[in-house]
């Protein structure tokens, strides 16, 4: 969910279809939240119930594929420049929006429980991260370890991972969970990553072969998550694996063109709305279920759905024209460990 520059594998200020990809995974997470949310809300399941299932073994590993992309840019940094743009950049927004999204969900629980249950939900969502913001909190976690293991066989890291994600770890504490589901794919996107373009590239000069193979993949991941098998180790793997390549695949056909320009809008500030789309979302979800202006299920999800995506764009677009609260979406000064000086040439550093 970073941004990046010119010193993409493309010669361009960003890569369009890796925005548009963004695009795509951040329009399926706030699909997944607001689906479920209302279906649970309403005690029954709608349309929309399919499209989230049929998304599920890709959703997450495409978003955590795209995180690796460009570390190989990044990854031989010193220590204190890499920990400011890898931890400290997303720990700022981690607890700026937990307290934020608390605001909400806290004082409900002081009124009941008292204040000791507010400090107690605080204190937990430091080392369990809360709600929708997990994502966040561990992409500073894959980072440190992709520096660590920087001089590791790659091969012998993906094995590792592969491993890691077959034993299906439930512990019920989200770090080592997600680590042990999420870690092959952001290592297949850093050392893969060669490959990735070239996959996005050969796309585009193929467009017929490329959607020929798409329509297999649709074909074989729909049967594997409803013939329930798609949870299976080795399955889960191969289905994550395979979905990341074909939305990379849908990115590269569709980037530059007119469809294309909301998913890369969307993508190219998929922070933004990853941030702020729990609020949206969920005045939405209560003002249709409450009101019954729509009564199906599956058309109030997708409403809520387009709501919660386009929301927090108009207010991240509103709070940089007008300049108030910036620091929403942009970690003010204070709250960087490098030094202006020690950073060398500036062009060669990803923009956050």
């Amino acid at each position: 969910m970073t941004s990046h520059h010119a010193d993409a594998p493309l010669s361009k200020p960003r890569v369009d279809w890796v925005d548009v990809a963004k695009g795509i995974c951040i329009v399926l997470v706030v699909m997944m939240h607001s689906t479920l949310g209302v279906e649970k809300a309403a005690g029954a399941e709608g349309f929309m119930h399919y499209v989230v299932a049929f998304a599920r073994p890709f959703r997450m590993p495409d978003f955590f594929l795209i995180s690796g992309l460009f570390l190989a840019l990044v990854i031989d940094r010193d220590w204190r420049l890499y920990l400011d743009r890898k931890v400290v950049h997303f720990a700022y927004f981690y607890v700026l929006w937990l307290l934020i999204q608390g605001a909400f969900k806290w004082p409900g629980i002081g009124l009941e429980e008292g204040f000791g249950a507010v400090v107690h939900q605080f204190l937990i969502s430091l080392i369990d991260p809360f709600g929708t913001l997990w994502f966040i909190y561990l992409l500073p976690i894959f980072f440190v370890f992709a520096k660590l293991v920087r001089h590791a066989p790659p091969l012998l890291v993906l094995a590792f991972a592969a491993l890691l994600e077959s034993l299906k770890v439930q512990t019920g504490w989200m770090v080592p969970d997600e680590f042990c589901a999420r870690l092959f794919y952001v290592m297949l996107g850093w050392y893969a990553a060669p490959y990735v373009f070239r996959l996005a590239d050969l796309a585009r000069d193929h467009t017929a072969l490329a959607l020929a193979g798409l329509a297999a993949w649709a074909l074989i991941n729909g049967a594997a998550v409803f013939g329930g098998v798609a949870e299976w180790p080795i399955v889960s793997l191969a289905l994550g694996t395979a979905g990341a390549m074909a939305i990379v695949t849908v990115a590269a056909l569709i980037a530059g063109g007119k469809v294309a320009e909301p998913l890369r809008y969307a993508g190219e500030r998929s922070i933004v709305v990853y941030l702020a789309f729990f609020l949206p979302m969920v005045v939405t979800r209560l003002v249709l279920l409450k009101t019954g202006i729509v009564t199906d299920i599956g058309w109030i999800a997708l409403i809520v759905t387009v709501v919660g995506v386009v929301a927090p764009l108009v207010f991240h677009m509103i709070v940089m024209k007008t300049g108030w609260g910036t620091f929403l979406f942009v970690r003010p000064k204070a709250f960087h460990i490098d030094r202006p000086q020690e950073r060398g040439d500036r062009r060669l550093q990803p923009a956050e």
